[in-house]
């Protein structure tokens, strides 16, 4: 942290002195800042790469850097009224739409302004992550002869190997040939959904749930329908009827720690859902996003649903993004039978493949000592940040019922009261200076009441979870 520090310190020294030098003028030597501002050679390096990058400077190898001249002005915008006409004519027939809303997922992905608490994000906070294990898995990966060459358009033997022996647990169920190296989670589920659901088609969702689900559906022209849940999951008998009524041919479940709710299936109901997809001729994509994201509390964690399977019916995704960075894109689609091969000729046609850099950063990652550690304090942190803000809200906002705290994951799903609906209360407590995520991007069809999500994985630490809640009670006193 002080060396990137450093850095932006000496960029920003080096940026309002510029004008001191002539257009093409050099600057001092790499060797005299190092000497002027008592710094490393390294951040010298980085300081000018971040100002060359800006278009101020222009290094010259073994001459040095030289101010840049001045950028063009920018021409005058023309006319693009006429796109309104072009993106909004429809043709014959057609089923899917060009406009996506996205904002669902964008209301994840938006920085906050400065000062507020961000308590709607889908990333661990710098803090929490994996950085210096990240960045000595890069270096090494770095130094692997054929780094930079083409992978296979599957993934890396050995990575898929490791995603097979997490998905298929002790008894090695899933093998390495059932499995696609994916760049994260967002995109083997659209990959997913592409695959296995004609555009027009239904596809049954759990009710809530991913945003970001309803927004890959939607954008494929297909038609997301609600199943509800409870604290055991979803309701077979509900998912039965939906099959009935509606044909659909695919289900999408995240079974652990479902987002928002935070539920588990349970035991008794994993068999069913298996047996009543197969009764359908469907297939249930498992959204295992969470698995490493347990609490320190939670106790064994089931077996994935596609361990159980035999038949083909379970198509997998797994992610590395969440434990680590949202940067460190890498995930898996696992599945058996002809699937599989539309899965991969789909991947090959949107992306050819993973980076190999990539890919090699991640085996490296992996494989080192540090993993099992970052996931042991992982556990440990997520299950006091939990502690932390559900006892934060039963002592200040009573009147916020969470009705199921989770065991894993990273968000608080609670349900908003004092005659606020979840939109009054999100800008009532944005007012205040804390994000949250309203309720009403998580269903589908109409909510059967207001909730919002609360995520305690993005912010610094605990002491901000009890900041945002008291910020949200002063928020929403009698006068909000």
């Amino acid at each position: 942290m002080y060396e990137r520090s450093s850095v932006a310190e000496l960029a920003e020294s080096l940026r309002s002195e510029l004008n001191r030098y002539p257009l093409g003028g050099k600057l001092p030597s790499s060797r005299a800042l190092v000497e002027s501002y008592r710094v490393s050679p390294v951040t010298v390096t980085r300081a000018l790469a971040q100002l060359a990058a800006e278009g101020l400077v222009v290094t010259r190898p073994g001459a040095g850097a030289f101010r840049a001249q001045p950028r063009t002005q920018s021409p005058a915008p023309g006319d693009t009224s006429w796109q309104a006409v072009a993106l909004s004519a429809e043709g014959a027939g057609e089923v899917v739409p060009r406009s996506v809303d996205a904002s669902g997922v964008l209301a994840t992905l938006t920085v906050p302004p400065t000062g507020v608490i961000e308590l709607n994000g889908g990333y661990l906070h710098p803090t929490l992550q994996p950085e210096r294990a990240m960045a000595a898995a890069l270096a090494r990966a770095g130094r692997r002869p054929g780094v930079w060459g083409r992978p296979p358009v599957e993934g890396l033997a050995e990575l898929r190997d490791w995603f097979a022996r997490e998905i298929g647990g002790p008894a090695g169920t899933v093998g390495a040939a059932d499995v696609l190296v994916t760049a994260g989670g967002q995109s083997a589920l659209t990959t997913a959904l592409r695959a296995l659901a004609p555009p027009g088609a239904p596809i049954l969702v759990e009710s809530p749930t991913y945003p970001g689900l309803l927004a890959i559906a939607r954008s494929s022209g297909c038609r997301p329908v609600p199943v509800p849940m409870d604290a055991d999951g979803v309701r077979p008998e509900l998912l039965a009827a939906a099959f009935e009524a509606t044909g659909a041919r695919v289900f999408v479940c995240q079974p652990l720690f479902q987002n928002p709710t935070g539920s588990v299936l349970s035991d008794e109901r994993r068999a069913e859902v298996l047996r009543i997809a197969r009764a359908a001729g469907a297939f249930v994509v498992e959204d295992d996003y969470a698995r490493s994201l347990v609490h320190e509390d939670s106790g064994p964690l089931p077996p994935t649903l596609a361990s159980e399977d035999t038949d083909g019916v379970v198509v997998h995704v797994r992610s590395l993004t969440k434990t680590t960075s949202p940067s460190l894109r890498v995930g898996a689609l696992t599945a058996r039978g002809p699937v599989r091969d539309r899965l991969r000729a789909i991947q090959v046609v949107d992306s050819f493949f993973v980076p190999r850099p990539l890919q090699e950063a991640a085996l490296e990652l992996v494989g080192a000592p540090a993993w099992p550690r970052h996931l042991k304090v992982l556990a440990e942190e997520l299950r006091h940040r939990r502690d932390t803000l559900l006892g934060a809200l039963r002592r200040e906002l009573s009147e916020l019922e969470v009705p199921h705290p989770p065991r894993g994951g990273y968000q608080m799903w609670a349900r908003t009261g004092g005659g606020l609906d979840d939109v009054a209360f999100t800008a009532a407590a944005l007012r205040a200076g804390v994000q949250v995520a309203p309720g009403r991007p998580f269903f589908c069809a109409e909510p059967p009441a207001p909730y919002v999500r609360m995520s305690f994985a993005g912010v610094s630490g605990a002491g901000e979870l009890t900041e945002a809640v008291r910020r949200l009670r002063s928020g929403l006193g009698p006068d909000a």
